[in-house]
């Protein structure tokens, strides 16, 4: 089972990324489970044609630890496996605390066992890296984590921390740098100073994703772009991006 997370500072285009990478993926014949670890919950939205997942912390809340795994985890476009953690009332609790507990009852309930995914693909969110969100590197459910960024400052700064919080973990066998996907914005010096921030953190860009107005296109339609336009250049360079993915996590012939 090929183990990654993706994280990035809110707003970078990495549900977006994620769910397109789901569904190229799942065209190589891979079952994929996206896990999304934003309290939010629209990581998968676009693998659902526009439509909220109940997440596994509003179903906790009304059916505790009875619920079902058919009712925490549903299938979405190209057959890929879709989890919302989900997070609490704002202004009501925690938010990490919410994906440390959906991360822990999809474990309880054996959900890894059961749907038996080639590739676990967690959207986290990283604008903060502490408690919950920082579980997937921390506690052995993913193995590499990707960082997604852009040129814009704000964004190189929330990669740097997230490959600080990374190396915290190293010397414990948890999650390794897997790389940085570049999502390009369009701001000057992007690639020069994606390409500093990779020496910084010792790692190199695995990605190099190209601003496109598919991407906006098929979010306005609620789709992936590899479902709304499959013969488009983008949805190319997102089954690209996929071989790289998998290539950084030592699965070259996947």
């Amino acid at each position: 089972m090929i183990k990654m997370a993706i994280y990035g500072k809110g707003g970078i285009g990495k549900s977006t990324t994620a769910a397109n990478l789901s569904m190229a993926f799942a065209k190589r014949g891979l079952t994929v489970m996206q896990i999304g670890c934003d309290p939010k919950a629209d990581s998968t939205v676009n693998l659902h044609g526009g439509k909220m997942l109940p997440t596994v912390l509003d179903i906790l809340r009304q059916k505790g630890k009875s619920a079902s795994l058919e009712e925490l985890v549903t299938v979405g476009d190209g057959g890929v496996l879709c989890v919302e953690a989900g997070g609490p009332t704002p202004g009501t609790g925690c938010a990490g605390r919410g994906i440390i507990a959906a991360l822990e009852l999809l474990e309880e309930k054996n959900a890894f066992s059961v749907y038996k995914p080639d590739v676990v693909l967690y959207d986290v969110l990283g604008d903060v890296v502490c408690g919950g969100f920082a579980m997937p590197i921390r506690e052995g459910y993913a193995e590499k984590v990707f960082l997604l960024t852009s040129g814009e400052n704000m964004a190189i700064h929330a990669a740097a921390n997230i490959a600080l919080a990374v190396e915290h973990f190293a010397d414990r066998g948890y999650a390794s740098l897997g790389g940085i996907i570049l999502n390009r914005r369009g701001v000057p010096r992007e690639e020069e100073k994606v390409r500093e921030l990779a020496e910084d953190i010792h790692t190199g860009i695995v990605g190099d994703l190209p601003f496109s107005e598919e991407v906006q296109k098929a979010d306005e339609l609620h789709k992936t772009v590899l479902s709304a336009f499959p013969e488009s250049e983008m949805a190319r360079e997102y089954e690209k991006l996929a071989g790289q993915v998998l290539k950084a996590c030592g699965k070259e012939d996947a």
